[in-house]
């Protein structure tokens, strides 16, 4: 897989679902700033993952810059519940490294699907995204957002999901089909550029 094509896949998600359907409010704001590092891992097994997760801890640690990392992980755990099993090593390795309270991991996987869901929910969209990734977040960052944002924070989810379901299943696979094709748009242009 191609990068490149990756990196304008998410972007384009990101853009489109997230920051135009205002799924996150503050997005936008980290968007504009261009404080959110996307990162396309080529970890190939679980190991190398957690390994990679490190890095952009450290990453993190020494660069102020960035407020939120996107760490695209392409070429595992694309099973969705082999994902939902790694979150817990992820969050293990938070502890291990003494940065809970420093950082935290938000998840979005093409398959995403809460618990309590069908998997045609619309409600599922909120964390489906193009390509299996970890989103760090700072815990500074977050509780800033929370504490300034001028509504409830709480009802951010809620809120989520009924604007979903008033778009309905349809239209959300469509927006996320469109985001393989800025994918495919990115790799002919990069073919036609050789």
């Amino acid at each position: 897989m191609d990068k490149d094509g990756i990196f304008e896949a998410v972007k384009f998600w990101v853009s489109s679902v997230v920051v135009n359907l205002n799924l996150c409010p503050f997005a936008s704001y980290e968007i504009d700033r261009d404080s959110v590092r996307f990162y396309v891992s080529e970890a190939s097994s679980q190991e190398q993952l957690l390994e990679q997760l490190q890095l952009e801890f450290k990453h993190l640690d020494e660069d102020g810059t960035i407020a939120t990392t996107l760490l695209i992980h392409p070429h595992v755990l694309q099973d969705f519940y082999d994902y939902n099993e790694f979150l817990g090593l992820a969050e293990a390795l938070i502890n291990d490294l003494n940065l809970q309270g420093v950082y935290q991991i938000a998840s979005f996987h093409p398959q995403y699907q809460f618990a309590d869901s069908e998997a045609n929910d619309a409600s599922n969209f909120t964390n489906r995204s193009p390509y299996p990734m970890l989103h760090i977040l700072r815990e500074e960052s977050l509780q800033w957002a929370v504490e300034n944002y001028p509504e409830d924070t709480a009802e951010i989810p809620q809120h989520n999901i009924d604007l979903l379901e008033s778009i309905g299943i349809d239209d959300l696979q469509i927006r996320l089909e469109a985001c393989y094709e800025a994918q495919n748009k990115a790799q002919n242009e990069t073919q036609d550029e050789e």
